[in-house]
């Protein structure tokens, strides 16, 4: 203890306050925080390190393989030709980067945030001709992960609430909240990027578009829309079946490499964010956190703002041991609380991977000022709306 707080946080507050500031050297501060506390917790309490670390490695290897596996994915989508033709459907204002954002919610409802906030990202810059701002950035990772909060299957999170016996039902309540949070970030984000960079009336005409427009689908983009089908299909088959949804997006991968070589350049580009991402839950689950505070409405509200910059797949654990959660509001504040900052989801890491410029926390937080307010609005519209109904897990 230093200040009767354990080093092992300081440690931690340390290594996040250092990516926040250095953004640069993001990987390497993250890297170099995890072996501080591994050294530190192997010197001072003879911690049992392998075992800890294979507990974990079944996360990690997910992690590890969404990042890069939906990178790829992201590619086959763009040389489909699909993200150019999304100017001429979308509303010719503000209104059109709202419903961007509504519809990468609605995808991310059935399928992995990580992949809805990549595939939204693919869109905006075909959308915003290639100058998509900070802010907007944010508000796709808020959209991404505002989608997954009420449904088992859009978040990890809410997954691991559905393995353990939360009824499925018990979650989408959460989507109220989404809601609200959506429509307060997508009025002010799609207005500032309206100001920033207009979306585009009349996009360049490719033979892409042409092709598809006209109804004659060559075989290149037939055979990308496959792979980008199965790829989400396996993804969301291998999560309902195995819980472990890389499996069934890299088998799909190697199935699409019979029609495209397979874009590697692309994973290994998202390598260096995977493994900063990969870092930081590491270092989170080695902090010693035996028990949340007692589960209430605004505990759990706090626990959004913790999510923010503490992993919250070992939150959504350590609530899931205590037990007495009301699940819907708890999968809004652990799914949604983590777009506050870049590297509080998944969705963000990855996000950042295709636009580096998102990694600068000072301009996160200050362009994206309407993810927070929309975190609050919606978790208290929440409440107020159904009130706080804790439901024990079965058998427990």
């Amino acid at each position: 203890m230093l200040f009767n707080i354990p080093v092992e946080f300081l440690l931690f507050a340390a290594t996040l306050l250092g990516v926040a500031v250095w953004h640069e050297r993001n990987l390497q501060i993250a890297l170099a925080g995890l072996f501080g506390i591994v050294v530190y917790k192997l010197w001072s309490q003879h911690f049992a390190l392998v075992p800890h670390f294979a507990h974990e490695a079944p996360l990690i290897l997910n992690l590890f393989g969404l990042l890069l596996g939906f990178a790829i994915l992201a590619k086959h989508f763009e040389e489909s030709g699909l993200p150019d033709l999304m100017p001429r459907y979308l509303p010719d204002d503000w209104k059109g980067g709202w419903v961007l954002l509504i519809a990468i919610a609605v995808i991310s409802s059935f399928l992995d945030n990580i992949a809805a906030a990549i595939l939204g990202g693919v869109v905006a810059r075909h959308v915003y001709a290639g100058r998509v701002s900070v802010g907007y950035l944010a508000a796709i990772v808020a959209a991404s992960n505002a989608g997954g909060a009420g449904s088992v299957v859009g978040d990890t999170t809410t997954t691991m609430m559905w393995i353990a016996g939360v009824p499925a039902l018990h979650v989408t309540h959460a989507f109220i909240a989404s809601a609200v949070a959506m429509t307060v970030v997508g009025i002010f984000a799609s207005r500032a990027q309206q100001r920033y960079q207009p979306i585009r009336k009349d996009p360049p005409v490719s033979g892409a578009i042409n092709n598809i427009e006209s109804g004659i689908v060559g075989t290149v983009i037939v055979t990308r829309l496959v792979t980008v089908a199965l790829i989400i299909a396996g993804a969301a088959a291998s999560n309902v079946l195995l819980n472990f949804p890389a499996a069934g997006a890299w088998l799909a991968i190697l199935i699409g490499a019979w029609f495209h070589p397979i874009p590697w350049r692309e994973a290994r580009n998202a390598f260096a964010g995977a493994i900063f991402l990969i870092a930081l839950v590491l270092a989170a689950s080695l902090m010693p956190v035996a028990a949340l505070p007692a589960a209430s409405w605004h505990t759990t509200m706090g626990l959004g703002f913790i999510s923010a910059v503490f992993d919250n797949i070992p939150l959504t654990a350590l609530a899931l041991t205590q037990n007495g959660y009301d699940w819907g509001l708890l999968a809004f504040a652990v799914g949604y609380g983590g777009s506050m900052i870049w590297f509080g989801s998944s969705a963000g890491v990855a996000i950042s991977s295709h636009f580096p410029e998102a990694r600068n926390t000072a301009l996160w937080l200050k362009q994206g000022w309407f993810v927070p307010v929309g975190y609050v609005l919606g978790y208290v519209s929440l409440f107020l709306l159904l009130g706080w109904h804790p439901d024990n897990l079965p058998g427990r």
